[in-house]
């Protein structure tokens, strides 16, 4: 609910190893309500979240570290480099890092750009360290709240590798956005709000 409405309700599905599904639907119809609902940072009125079978609450230390929040605001310092940026978060989880950060960097477009402070750098590029973060620091469940803001086409087709190359290896993501994303062959699933 926000402010007595409800937003949805009779709203369920699962999210399997190797699953993708995208929250669509119209500004205000609850998709970053319900994905913050998901991670627990929104309270849920009825219903409940499982992670692997499991309600949520009695397994939320194994649920929260094994998922990456992102929201529609990216969560970076912009005083601070790409780089600083991502050891900062490194220094916040205890996973072993997947990959360097400069191969990270460049998988999301950022090469010969990770030691920039982030304030000189454009929106999309600001959102591309954010992103970068994924690939650091993977967790099985990605939780995705508009990703595609401030991405250009190069951006987006970047995003929509990411995406299937975690689902390719059993990740599971739960991404909202206004924009189509070309997944056709990973099996995305679409779930319609606000209709």
């Amino acid at each position: 609910m926000r402010d007595d409405r409800v937003l949805f309700e009779a709203i369920g599905f699962t999210l399997t190893p190797g699953g993708i599904i995208q929250l669509e639907g119209p500004n205000g119809s609850g998709k970053t309500t319900l994905l913050r609902a998901i991670c627990g940072l929104a309270p849920i009125e009825r219903g409940h979240v499982a992670w692997r079978g499991t309600p949520r609450d009695e397994v939320l230390d194994e649920f929260l570290a094994a998922l990456t929040y992102m929201g529609h605001v990216p969560g970076v310092k912009r005083d601070l480099t790409p780089r600083e940026n991502l050891a900062t978060n490194r220094a916040l989880t205890t996973m072993e890092p997947a990959m360097p950060a400069d191969t990270a960097f460049d998988r999301v477009g950022l090469d010969g750009l990770a030691d920039t402070p982030l304030r000189r750098l454009s929106a999309g590029q600001v959102r591309r360290a954010a992103l970068a973060r994924l690939l650091v620091a993977p967790t099985p469940l990605w939780l995705l709240d508009e990703p595609l803001t401030a991405l250009d086409a190069d951006g987006k087709r970047m995003l929509e590798r990411l995406l299937a190359d975690h689902a390719a290896v059993g990740g599971m993501i739960l991404i909202s956005t206004h924009h189509p994303l070309d997944l056709a062959d990973t099996g995305a699933q679409r779930i319609r709000l606000g209709d």
